[in-house]
């Protein structure tokens, strides 16, 4: 497929707004033409002067009527950059919000390959690094360029020698321009490159800066900023190093239109083959010839780096979305979920080897394993968030690739140990789980979940601010509202991916409880570490290195399965416990579920 070009998504980005381009390129144009009008009155005024004339009326009309003309051609280029401003502004914000649609379509799997640094570094400050060269780039380019041509062929029409005079330094100034872009090959490549490098560093030293300090790697995490520093500036140095001088020399001889101009127009003159006022003529407009020309010229190294921060987005853009119809043809019956076969990569390794698994509505299936298994990723393949490689899941009889993404996310609500906070009030965020829910219907499930005490004891109650990612409120508390968050949702299916992971010991009864009460009468699914808290469960899956190594009850499994024997001896051994497979977490969750 041929690959679409920077002007094509521009002009998708600009919307509506598109046609302000080609306003602000009239508008250019038109002052181009009053800019150049001056030009010719100074020509005008030389013939005069030459010719004796001495009338000051004349020369006062002739510079009233340059002011004039350069306000026309001041008039036209604030309108034009107006008119490229709204539009560059609508592109940018086409940009980011398409940018947020994307994350939200394409697998999770495919976002998490980039670091969140990378991420922020694209969608605000690259996107926002493009608004001066797309807002000034359409008006100036254009007016840089089209003046300078129009100069040159009225030029050629006074005399095609003094004409082509005019290149004599241009030509000297490419020669040196060629030898600049030869030595400065792969220099903005690798200046990209090394930037973002440095950007995601500082991104992720900023947001480790707390474990850095607890754990004592201040200076090695520190050094490791300095060095992406110290290499990014390296490759500017030695690229600049390499460029100076063929630099000076296109900067010195490109606008050097005099060069030629002078000596040669002289030389006609005397041979009297040129007037002398043509002459005069055209050292006036040479002056204006080239140096536009070099303005324009400097937009190239912008246009190389908008290019390549579309070709960032664009490369986000064209990820491959998860395919999903539109709306439902076929209706799930019941909300059993069945894996056959399921196999999955991630980044060209297969994680899973062809998982089977029966969960069954209204039951209690948990999903084991050592770290690393693959039990995380069987819960994110359940809830869509990836697509399988190879192999079905089905929900009530029906393929999850036949279902549409918003219906399906309907159907689960997902509990994970690390479930994410917005920085809005703690109303705010239990009301993402069911959108235009009341303020009544939020009350209750945080009722249900038990956390509407400690919320009234907050600042200001349901209006309290919980800061970015929840970074004002615990770790408990910040569980306990994404529960009541599941609980808004009211799916039929439940996920509790080590919901309880990072909640401390005074917390974690409270957890516990919140949890009982929302999944009772729910299809559950409960990804553990903690074997204490599925004992109970109607069915556990081992998982182990992607593969399913044993399933079936507590008790079934301590009978038949030598690694979930030394899971559960593990286990009790770090919680000084016995092997009764009914111990006080478990216990606590049943009476939460029976009160």
């Amino acid at each position: 497929m041929k690959k679409r070009g920077l002007l094509s998504w521009v002009m998708e980005f600009a919307g509506r707004k598109r046609g302000f381009f080609g306003g602000s390129v009239i508008l250019a144009i038109l002052g181009v033409a009053a800019s150049f009008v001056p030009y010719l009155i100074i020509a005008h005024i030389v013939e005069q002067l030459l010719a004796g004339n001495r009338a000051w009326d004349f020369y006062l009309k002739q510079v009233i009527l340059m002011a004039v003309f350069w306000l026309i051609r001041m008039t036209l280029h604030s309108l034009s950059t107006s008119l490229s401003h709204v539009a560059t502004f609508t592109v940018l914000a086409g940009i980011r919000k398409q940018l947020c649609e994307k994350l939200s379509k394409i697998p999770l799997g495919s976002v998490l390959d980039d670091s969140s640094g990378s991420y922020k570094n694209i969608i605000v400050e690259r996107v926002d690094s493009m608004e001066t060269t797309l807002a000034h780039i359409v008006p100036e380019f254009t007016a840089n360029i089209l003046l300078p041509i129009v100069m040159f062929v009225y030029l050629m029409t006074i005399d095609w020698r003094l004409g082509l005079a005019n290149l004599v330094g241009a030509g000297i100034g490419l020669i040196f321009m060629a030898a600049m872009l030869v030595k400065s090959r792969g220099g903005y490549e690798l200046s990209v490159e090394k930037t973002k490098k440095l950007n995601d560093t500082a991104v992720e030293y900023i947001n480790g800066i707390e474990v850095i300090k607890a754990f004592g790697k201040t200076g090695t995490s520190y050094e490791k900023f300095v060095t992406a520093a110290r290499e990014g500036a390296d490759v500017f140095i030695e690229w600049m190093r390499r460029c100076i001088w063929p630099q000076s020399g296109t900067m010195a001889f490109l606008p050097a239109t005099f060069l030629g101009v002078l000596p040669i127009g002289l030389l006609l003159v005397r041979g009297g083959s040129l007037a002398p006022s043509s002459f005069i003529t055209g050292i006036i407009l040479s002056a204006g010839l080239i140096t536009p020309l070099v303005v324009a010229f400097s937009y190239t190294d912008d246009i190389l780096k908008m290019n390549t921060i579309f070709g960032e987005v664009t490369e986000i853009l064209e990820r491959k979305d998860m395919e999903r119809p539109a709306t439902v043809t076929m209706k799930p019956a019941g909300s059993d979920i069945v894996l056959k076969d399921v196999h999955f990569a991630y980044k060209n390794k297969e994680v899973l080897h062809g998982i089977n698994m029966e969960i069954r509505q209204g039951e209690v299936t948990a999903i084991v394993g050592p770290s690393g298994s693959g039990k995380s990723t069987i819960a994110r393949l359940i809830d869509s968030l990836w697509d399988v490689d190879a192999g079905t899941i089905t929900y009530g009889g029906v393929n999850v690739q036949d279902l549409p993404l918003t219906y399906y996310m309907g159907q689960i609500a997902y509990v994970a140990q690390d479930n994410y906070l917005f920085d809005l009030s703690v109303k705010e965020n239990i009301r993402l789980g069911k959108a235009g829910a009341t303020d009544a219907e939020v009350i209750a499930a945080a009722k249900a979940t038990g956390c509407h005490d400690f919320i009234l004891g907050l600042e200001k109650g349901y209006d309290t601010i919980v800061g970015g990612a929840g970074g004002h409120l615990s770790g408990g508390e910040r569980q306990r509202i994404c529960i009541a968050r599941a609980m808004l949702k009211d799916a039929p299916v439940v996920i509790l991916d080590e919901a309880t992971a990072y909640t401390d010991p005074e917390n974690e009864a409270l957890v516990q409880a919140s949890v009982a009460k929302l999944v009772k009468g729910r299809t559950l699914i409960v990804i553990a570490h903690r074997l204490s808290t599925i004992a109970d469960a109607d069915q556990i899956f081992l998982i182990n290195d992607g593969n399913v190594e044993a399933h079936g009850t507590q008790e079934e499994l301590l009978a038949s399965s030598m690694l979930y024997r030394k899971m559960w001896k593990a286990h009790c051994m770090a919680k000084d416990e016995d092997l009764d497979p009914v111990v006080p977490e478990q216990q606590k969750v049943k009476e939460a579920v029976n009160a």
